[in-house]
């Protein structure tokens, strides 16, 4: 009797255990939608998007007593490219991993790990996060840049570090990512350029084009979502949280700790805007080009960082009810307008141990885990519904309906006053945005129905033309 019992809180525990620990519950589940993507190859002018034979977000998340297992293939549910601005003719492709990630993370006590070029964690759609780096460096030695696409190999004293952010800019697309062979990455927080800010948006012209939303979109007013997972274990969250650490006080953007060194030199390596190469190839080696152009100075603010960029916290996914000690989270950084912000993620070192790793492929067999089976929540419901933004309204060619981060297929109806439908969308898990084309309606009144599958919501709008 004493064993069956043992045994039956044994099973309540891991079970509730599976319910509340985000690093088992926040992963995008998919089985049904396929990614797509601009094709670079077409003949056809502008690129056609075409769809993909890879599933998008991630298949399957089992976990144990000590690890959890996250079957991706790697590919977003919003478009992907093109990439060719900076000389990338890769495409995005299957990654078919299995990730491993440990269910309880620890600080690392000893010298910090840094990242290193490669993966450093996992979106929680599966996609890879990469840190600053593209793999070029420079060598003093000979003047010149080494490593990278289109570099000869970097070996010796590359002590300058290049920052992919800068140096790559005109190779990312839309949703502020891009490929390493098939393996698509974001360097840095992965809101689509075009719904970041005006300033933003002049970063990459690419939107024009090749349009794409992107993992979530930034709102100043909202605590971010959970968008990841460091390879050492510990969340990453977007741009905005609770200005205190205990999970009070106003909404606030966190602040990256690190700033441009004000020196006007680099120690054996080039002069601050230097000229490497020539013509259209031709690179400024500001001051911001390379990662070592960066201090970092501690800030005892509470909205400022810690040289990992992160903080010991509590947020929505780790309230301090279950967490009374908090958690340590990584922000991805942006500034006022919301553009990017070294160290971007996570970096240049990690705050915990180390123990991730692309564990294996989706025929990969692990022995002794659970199966954890996403369900419907109206609450997940209810939060996302006060993030929705239709617009413009009143409308004359289109409506666009743009929520933060869907975490299930949103539905999306056009009705005429009869309450008949007119058109149909969706918004598809772990991306933000659809819209309808409205020319051939006629002016009046419309409702626009968001329902994810239990629970829906109407609002008016208005036809003006």
């Amino acid at each position: 009797m004493k064993t069956k019992l043992a045994l039956l809180i044994l099973v309540i525990s891991c079970t509730t255990f599976a319910q509340t620990n985000p690093i088992i519950t926040s992963w995008l589940q998919n089985n049904t939608t396929f990614g797509s993507y601009y094709n670079s190859k077409s003949t056809t002018i502008p690129y056609p998007l075409t769809a993909m034979t890879a599933l998008a977000n991630c298949q399957k998340v089992q976990y144990d007593a000590t690890y959890v297992y996250v079957t991706t293939r790697g590919i977003p549910t919003y478009p992907t490219g093109i990439f060719t601005g900076d000389g990338n003719t890769n495409l995005a492709g299957d990654q078919n991993a299995m990730y491993k990630f440990p269910l309880n993370p620890t600080k690392n006590t000893g010298t910090p790990t840094p990242t290193s070029a490669g993966n450093c964690g996992v979106f929680i759609n599966g996609v890879s996060l990469f840190d600053y780096r593209d793999g070029v460096s420079w060598k003093n030695s000979t003047s010149s840049l080494c490593g990278g696409p289109g570099y000869r190999a970097c070996t010796g004293d590359g002590l300058w570090n290049r920052d992919a952010i800068p140096a790559e800019k005109k190779g990312f697309d839309c949703a502020k990512g891009h490929p390493a062979g098939t393996n698509y990455h974001h360097h840095q927080n992965p809101s689509a350029f075009k719904y970041d800010s005006t300033s933003s948006i002049s970063y990459s012209d690419i939107c024009n084009t090749y349009n794409s939303d992107a993992l979530y979109t930034i709102d100043k007013t909202k605590h971010a979502p959970l968008i990841g997972f460091a390879y050492d274990g510990f969340p990453i969250y977007g741009a905005y949280a609770y200005k205190n650490r205990d999970g009070t006080g106003e909404i606030t953007r966190m602040k990256s700790s690190y700033a441009l060194n004000t020196t006007t030199t680099r120690s054996n390596g080039p002069a601050i805007n230097q000229v490497f190469g020539t013509g259209a190839t031709a690179q400024t080696m500001f001051n911001g080009y390379f990662r070592e152009d960066y201090v970092f100075t501690s800030n005892p603010a509470t909205d400022y960082l810690d040289e990992h960029n992160g903080r010991i916290c509590n947020t929505p996914e780790y309230p301090k009810s279950l967490y009374p000690d908090g958690m340590y989270c990584y922000f991805a950084t942006v500034d006022e307008y919301n553009t990017s912000v070294y160290p971007y993620v996570i970096g240049p070192t990690f705050y915990g141990t180390v123990v991730a790793s692309k564990f294996g492929t989706s025929t990969t067999s692990v022995s002794g885990t659970t199966t954890y089976t996403p369900t419907l929540a109206s609450l997940d419901f209810e939060l996302e519904s006060t993030t929705f933004t239709i617009y413009p309204n009143p409308a004359q060619d289109y409506i666009s309906i743009q929520t933060n981060l869907t975490k299930n297929d949103l539905k999306i109806e056009l009705l005429n006053e009869l309450g008949q439908t007119i058109k149909k969308n969706v918004i598809l898990q772990g991306s933000t945005l659809a819209f309808f084309e409205t020319e051939t309606l006629y002016n009046g009144i419309y409702f626009i129905k968001i329902d994810n599958g239990t629970h829906s919501k109407t609002y008016k709008v208005i036809i003006e033309k």
